[in-house]
């Protein structure tokens, strides 16, 4: 297996085919599968690519079924074309088997009577009074292709109170201003529950929808803030809800996701 290949090398392996196979290094890991967010961040690379002037990006669907490994194939097909909205769904599989299901939605823009958002704009920066997030021997192997500072909230594993948790986040040696970056930052925080943990145990995410509100995938040296609250945790799953903001305030991206927690 080749070690080490980086965020560009992985995404510019994708091709424009409707079926190909694609490597994924170790440095990619999480546990015993490929971190969530990457791929998802190459299935959404094989959808683009599927089908050329798409509209934007407006909804994505992701289940994670099973255990993603080293060697993939990305299978890809249009689930409906319209005047406005394009489907195409993704099936990652990984030893013979579909390891992860993406339904993306790809609409055009139309004029509206409505443009406000609803949602308190946060105030934080990534500065130097930010302290170094999963910066120690329990953060799995992927997150070492990122920088991530926590804005508030609490670290892993440190028995706390606290649900909700706000953290900068951005690749290491790529510019981070483009679509398939920016899903790819959108998973990277743990599970909002994990600071309530005592002890380091497994987690799984299950299911995780985002919306993409804005066209303009812009940020200030490649930083995003990501929001991740717990709602809910009982009977080994937890409910989650997400948020990304640009370094202007603006923002770009709002999802949910369901995690198996075994707590």
């Amino acid at each position: 297996m080749a070690i080490g290949l980086t965020f560009s090398e992985l995404i510019d392996s994708v091709s424009n085919s409707d079926e190909q196979d694609v490597i994924i290094t170790e440095n990619w890991m999480q546990g015993r599968t490929t971190y969530g967010g990457l791929s998802a961040s190459l299935c959404l690379k094989a959808a683009v690519n599927l089908q050329s002037n798409l509209p934007p990006l407006r909804s994505a669907q992701v289940s994670f079924i099973g255990p993603v490994g080293s060697n993939i194939s990305l299978r890809a097909r249009i689930l409906r074309q319209g005047r406005s909205v394009t489907f195409i769904a993704i099936d990652l599989i990984a030893d013979e088997r579909i390891a992860v299901n993406c339904v993306f939605s790809f609409a055009k823009s139309r004029n509206s009577k409505l443009n406000h958002v609803f949602i308190k704009k946060p105030d934080f920066r990534p500065d130097g009074n930010c302290e170094a997030f999963l910066d120690n021997h329990l953060a799995p192997a992927f997150t070492r292709n990122f920088e991530c500072k926590l804005a508030s909230g609490a670290q892993p594993v440190s028995s706390s109170s606290i649900n909700e948790h706000y953290l900068w986040v951005r690749h290491k040696g790529y510019p981070g201003n483009d679509l398939c970056a920016l899903v790819a930052l959108a998973d990277m925080a743990p599970p909002a529950v994990m600071s309530m943990f005592k002890e380091l145990v497994p987690v799984s995410s299950m299911t995780w929808m985002f919306n993409i509100v804005s066209e303009k995938i812009e940020t200030e040296d490649g930083w995003w803030l990501l929001r991740t609250a717990a709602e809910h945790a009982q009977d080994g799953y937890s409910s989650q809800d997400m948020q990304m903001w640009n370094t202007n305030g603006e923002l770009v991206l709002s999802g949910r996701q369901n995690v198996a927690i075994f707590y």
